[in-house]
């Protein structure tokens, strides 16, 4: 079963060693870079949620889910939803279906409002990123047309 834990001082160095594909690097930040943005978020008046991505007891992944602030130029949509900023499976448990249950858990937590209400949930990706794009559409996420960082942001309404 997936669940979404805390960053703790018992987990963090195991789930700042997680990693994925050397192909998949350029897609996404390390793990340990994701949390220290939490902390630069959260001080500047966002709301980051960085959470260990675990498969029963053992640490698969890592999301982070932010609201308001980013730290980056925002689509028209960004406004007052949430965003995925980051999403990881370690390369040793790829393909076992924990992104998918995984993304699952998350839009559960996003659709509790834990920063404040929102009609949209966004991810930003990169064109060339095939796998991303066709988890995301097939939970229900649509692009909107717009252009991030060079990523194309897609959207599902909460």
């Amino acid at each position: 079963m997936i669940t979404l834990r805390k960053i703790t001082l018992d987990n963090r160095r195991t789930i700042f060693n997680l990693e994925v594909a050397e192909e998949q690097q350029k897609y996404v930040a390390s793990n340990l870079s994701s949390v220290a943005s939490c902390y630069v978020l959260a001080t500047n008046g966002g709301s980051p949620f960085p959470f260990a991505i675990y498969a029963d007891e053992q640490p698969v992944g890592f999301v982070m889910i932010t609201y308001g602030i980013t730290g980056y130029d925002l689509p028209n949509i960004a406004h007052n939803n949430y965003c995925i900023l980051r999403l990881m499976i370690d390369k040793q448990h790829q393909n076992q279906g924990y992104g998918r249950a995984a993304m699952k858990k998350v839009i559960e937590f996003i659709q509790t409002f834990p920063a404040g209400p929102a009609e949209l949930c966004w991810i930003p990706y990169s064109p060339d990123n095939l796998a991303a794009k066709n988890l995301y559409e097939s939970l229900g996420f649509n692009e909107n047309g717009e252009v991030c960082h060079g990523e194309l942001v897609t959207v599902l309404e909460l």
